[in-house]
């Protein structure tokens, strides 16, 4: 109560901004957010995680190279990052319909958030496997590991501290995007911020939500970036 006494006390927050604390609308929209994010972030993996190992393996310097499924899966790829995902995402509402029964809503909004993210995963995966030295993939080569041993007893273990790192670069640019949820009926603080705070003309719930989600950023950047100098750390010292 003294914390809301403290808001109240203030003229720059408003009876609007209050009652969002009051009745904890602030922090299930900051766990709405969240939510999204950690399902999509981890949806877009499981599509863009084997893609972008595809993609560094079947490359023409790669340990498999394969040209036309390299060329075929890299235009794919570029075509979908390259579109804006305000724009994207307005074209994917028929196939949310389609699947979902639903093109509005949180559903909706997670389903077009990992079309849009799992090439832009994809795009980061292959840059931290490309990272790995070659002098370990030719070593591996010739004690006589197969492609899949390479991938998944050396690629994927040497870039795991750069996957981290990419992994938090992906999980932000995710959340970023979760603000445009409510232009598709969505919820969240992007949702929260437009409905509440720019339709009322409400500067201080704009920027209550704006501060909610740098704190949010800004823990994940933190504990992303942790743990991948810890992971670093325990390859090097091998």
């Amino acid at each position: 109560m003294g914390f809301l006494n403290l808001l109240s006390s203030n003229s720059f927050f408003s009876q609007d901004l209050i009652a969002l604390f009051q009745d904890f609308t602030i922090f299930i929209s900051s766990f709405e957010t969240i939510y999204m994010t950690v399902i999509s972030v981890l949806l877009a993996y499981v599509i863009g995680l084997p893609l972008g190992i595809i993609l560094t393996v079947t490359d023409e310097s790669g340990i498999y190279p394969i040209k036309w499924l390299n060329t075929v899966l890299g235009i794919i790829v570029n075509v979908f990052r390259s579109i804006p995902f305000l724009i994207l995402m307005l074209a994917l509402m028929p196939l949310a319909s389609f699947i979902l029964s639903d093109s509005t809503g949180n559903p909706a909004m997670i389903l077009m958030l990992v079309i849009a993210s799992a090439p832009y995963v994809a795009r980061m995966v292959e840059s931290s496997a490309k990272e790995v030295n070659g002098g370990v993939l030719e070593a591996a080569k010739s004690m006589g590991a197969n492609t899949w041993q390479i991938v998944y007893k050396v690629i994927l273990p040497e870039s795991l501290p750069s996957l981290i790192v990419g992994g938090v670069i992906s999980t932000v640019t995710v959340f970023g995007y979760t603000a445009m949820s409510y232009a598709i009926g969505g919820t969240g603080l992007g949702a929260l911020a437009f409905n509440e705070g720019y339709v009322n003309s409400d500067w201080a719930i704009i920027w209550t939500c704006v501060l909610f989600m740098v704190i949010i950023v800004q823990l994940v950047q933190v504990l992303g970036m942790k743990l991948a100098n810890i992971l670093d750390k325990r390859i090097s010292k091998k």
